[in-house]
């Protein structure tokens, strides 16, 4: 068998050939994501993969090499597959991994999302640029890490006040001066796109094009618990998103700012009315949304490497798990997002790896046609 293994953006490393005992090995520069593609026309005439997916995507830890398993069957007189009890369990295996990552990869979103909703649910802008400011968190705690020597705890924390901080200058300075000049919806919508361009191109000049990462936790070695397999940052990263999520979750229902902002979302006229500042709420709101979308950049720099367009990748999971949430929900947000992770993830069972994405389209799609107000979101009514 051929074996092609390739890095996560595409990169060669090296092309093998398997014993005869179906074993092969191929050495690493450093710890991170990898491709590798098991060339079908060099099988054996009667034999075939199960489930036609003949590529793998591990992540390879320091000090803990990475098993790819491709799960082999004959073929039978009639053309079937012969199935066996070993397949099964690796079948089984990888689901249950898949479905690790796939939570990690939605709670990822989840915090990434909620802002966005809570921006939506207060002003009604759908902030195209919001991915930018995913990136904004990564690239802020990588120059307090990297730059000035800081660990990357106090840089993250550093990283996370910072990016709410010019949160709140965004609604101070630019969206609120566009909202009191009676800039319509779509205008700003439009202007939001045009913002995520010159940030990432922003990014580009000053970060670079390469790919960069932290300089602690991203060459930890992994330990299995169970079927799982994941270094020990994913179940701190894990732990700390949920925290922050149900935090925010009281805040907004327990809180007398929380509270507003839920006012404001309803309808602002008659909050304002009622003695709200509006503007104050939106822009706490920012604040918050832009210190939540950083925390996100932070984490998702942690399980992959840095880059200039890490926002932009993930926007569109964003969107799906806000829209199947149910836009301007925070719970909705939470909920979607966490329900895309696991499906592009679990996806890859029967997909390859390179089309997990659309999934995320699909979902757009269909809760688009048949729940546009997505899982808990509401019907509106006009007049």
């Amino acid at each position: 068998m051929k074996i092609v293994v390739t890095t996560e953006s595409g990169q060669p490393v090296q092309e093998v050939t398997s014993n005869a005992q179906g074993t092969w090995e191929v050495p690493v520069d450093k710890p991170g994501s990898y491709k590798v593609t098991l060339d079908v026309s060099s099988l054996p005439k009667d034999v075939e993969i199960r489930g036609g997916n003949n590529v793998r995507t591990p992540t390879v830890y320091e000090g803990n090499p990475a098993t790819v398993l491709f799960a082999l069957q004959a073929k039978s007189a009639a053309g079937q597959p012969q199935d066996d009890g070993g397949t099964q369990s690796a079948f089984w295996q990888r689901a249950a991994q898949l479905t690790f990552e796939g939570l990690n990869l939605g709670l990822i979103i989840a915090l990434a999302a909620l802002g966005l909703s809570l921006i939506y649910g207060t002003t009604g802008l759908t902030n195209f640029a919001h991915g930018e400011l995913v990136t904004l968190g990564a690239l802020l705690a990588y120059g307090f890490n990297t730059g000035i020597g800081l660990h990357l705890i106090p840089a993250a924390c550093l990283a996370v006040i910072a990016a709410g901080g010019l949160g709140y200058a965004q609604d101070r300075f630019f969206w609120g001066q566009l909202r009191r000049r009676g800039t319509g919806i779509i205008a700003m919508m439009i202007v939001s796109i045009g913002v995520a361009l010159f940030l990432r191109y922003l990014f580009l000049i000053l970060f670079g094009g390469q790919s960069e990462s932290f300089a602690q936790y991203n060459a930890q070695p992994g330990i299995q618990v169970g079927p799982i397999s994941a270094a020990p940052k994913n179940f701190v990263a894990m732990g700390i998103e949920l925290l922050v999520l149900i935090v925010v979750g009281i805040a907004l229902l327990r809180t007398r700012t929380g509270k507003a902002a839920r006012a404001v979302a309803d309808n602002p006229a008659l909050a304002a009315s009622s003695g709200i500042n509006v503007d104050r709420v939106i822009r706490i709101i920012w604040t918050m949304g832009g210190a939540i979308a950083a925390l996100a950049g932070i984490m998702l720099g942690l399980s992959q490497n840095l880059k200039f367009t890490m926002g932009q990748d993930i926007l569109l999971l964003i969107f799906a798990g806000v829209t199947l949430g149910g836009l301007g929900t925070a719970f909705g947000a939470l909920v979607g997002s966490i329900i895309v992770g696991l499906f592009i993830q679990v996806s890859t069972l029967w997909v390859p790896p390179e089309l997990k994405s659309v999934g995320a389209l699909a979902v757009l799609i269909i809760v688009l046609l048949f729940r546009p107000q997505g899982i808990l979101g509401r019907r509106e009514r006009i007049g």
